[in-house]
């Protein structure tokens, strides 16, 4: 299917590039496009990049053999098999043209960010926005200034709603984003401590996650964490109120009463204005409530019933790394270890302390917080403690900081600076019958730890 009004003398121009090739070329449409060489079709454009081992350059001739219609290059071709777009930068003529490609689509963009659960906000409002409409969705971690462009070029004409993950770790990023995406739906999840190195403090990270609004359009719906010292001071953007959920029966939308049920996760009651329903989120963890009001606020305004956004909520599934729970070895393991921040490993260790039996977190260091790295580390330590959590094994300079703190209280600790000790004799502590969570900041690749745990399943 060739993309709407994506030839490549529009592609020329929306990326201020200069073309070289075949002019009776220029009125054709590409097909898709990909920065990935092995992952090229027939008709796709290529963009090569320039990274730290390798140089997309050196597959052009390649791409040409699988059928591309045309690359993108930041280099001089003289022996191009097949015509090309010179750019100064291929960084920057990607997200022009996915801005290009934004400008001719009808569907709708949820753009999603905040400091923690950005994925599982998106995962829920993409499971309930699939019980009625056709949904595209950030996969993996495409949601940088890479990747999420890569995601709006993806977007096809049978396409309903786009859920778009948007992650930034400086100023002005979002305004990048924001720029290219033009989100119609505004998703707000919290203002955490998360690239405190580059954003300074909360009151940083909140001015740099609200950049969204600058791009949004102007009767963008937004949807806000009432519950957010910092998000619910928002009373107006572009002109529309803001729709806040939260805790308490003050925001417009509540939960109305809950139970855990551990590790099979919540049964809950959400309170829309006037109007509630009942239903299961089958994630564990008390983030997964804020996430599912998030979603009822989304699908409602896209005209959906309670009825089948509690089907959506039901059907969630938990992706590899967040939040994934399985059995290996007798065991229940809670894989979380994508990625971290203090906000989000508190809350898995809040999931951890429903689990039935001896419950273990093994936790690695958490990057890119700052001069108040220690405090941090040890804050979590401190939750470890207080939530009864009755092992923790700490791993990484700075997770040290963790150990420290959790010596303070009546839990066992275990402390190894360097990962691979601890992965040689893992099996010495942690046993049948306990529940085990891993997380830590990507990295760690705490992910060898659950292959390693995944092979004796």
């Amino acid at each position: 299917m060739k993309l709407k009004n994506m030839t490549l003398k529009n592609i020329t121009e929306a990326c201020n590039g200069e073309y070289f090739g075949d002019e009776a070329l220029k009125s054709e449409a590409i097909t898709g496009v990909e920065k990935d060489s092995r992952l090229i079709e027939e008709g796709f454009l290529y963009i090569p990049f320039v990274g730290a081992r390798v140089d997309g350059h050196d597959f052009i001739d390649q791409v040409f053999e699988k059928g591309a219609l045309c690359t993108l290059t930041e280099k001089d071709l003289p022996h191009a098999n097949g015509p090309y777009i010179k750019v100064e930068s291929s960084a920057r003529a990607l997200k022009d043209i996915a801005e290009f490609y934004r400008e001719q689509l009808d569907c709708k963009i949820i753009g999603i960010t905040g400091s923690v659960g950005k994925t599982s906000t998106k995962e829920i409002i993409a499971s309930v926005l699939e019980e009625k409409f056709h949904i595209l969705k950030t996969e993996g971690n495409y949601n940088n200034e890479i990747g999420m462009p890569l995601t709006i070029l993806k977007i096809r004409d049978n396409h309903d709603i786009a859920v778009i993950e948007m992650g930034i770790s400086d100023f002005e990023e979002m305004h990048r984003l924001a720029k290219v995406s033009k989100p119609d739906v505004c998703v707000i999840t919290n203002i955490g401590t998360c690239h405190l190195e580059n954003l300074g403090d909360r009151d940083g990270v909140f001015r740099a996650k609200t950049e969204m609004f600058d791009y949004a359009k102007d009767n963008c719906f937004v949807v806000l964490n009432g519950d957010d010292d910092k998000l619910i001071n928002i009373k107006e953007v572009n002109g529309g109120r803001p729709i806040f959920f939260g805790m308490t029966d003050n925001r417009d939308v509540h939960i109305k009463k809950y139970h855990q049920i551990g590790v099979r996760g919540t049964e809950a009651t959400i309170q829309y204005y006037d109007k509630s329903f009942d239903t299961v989120i089958p994630i564990p963890g008390h983030h997964m409530l804020y996430n599912a009001m998030a979603a009822t606020c989304v699908a409602v305004h896209f005209g959906m019933t309670f009825d089948e956004i509690d089907s959506g909520i039901r059907k969630l599934k938990a992706i590899g790394g967040r939040n994934h729970i399985f059995q290996a070895a007798g065991m229940t393991i809670i894989d979380d270890c994508y990625n971290a921040n203090p906000m989000s490993m508190k809350a898995s260790l809040e999931v951890l302390s429903q689990a039935d039996g001896r419950k273990v977190a093994i936790l690695g260091d958490m990057f890119e917080l700052g001069a108040d790295e220690a405090k941090l580390h040890k804050s979590v330590g401190n939750v470890a403690v207080k939530l009864g959590i009755d092992c923790v094994i700490c791993i990484g300079k700075l997770a040290k900081n963790i150990a420290d703190a959790v010596r303070m209280g009546k839990a066992e600790v275990f402390y190894f600076e360097d990962k691979a000790d601890f992965e040689e004799h893992m099996f010495e502590y942690i046993h049948k019958g306990d529940t085990v969570l891993l997380k830590a900041s990507n990295g760690m690749k705490f992910h060898t730890l659950i292959q390693k745990i995944e092979q004796i399943k």
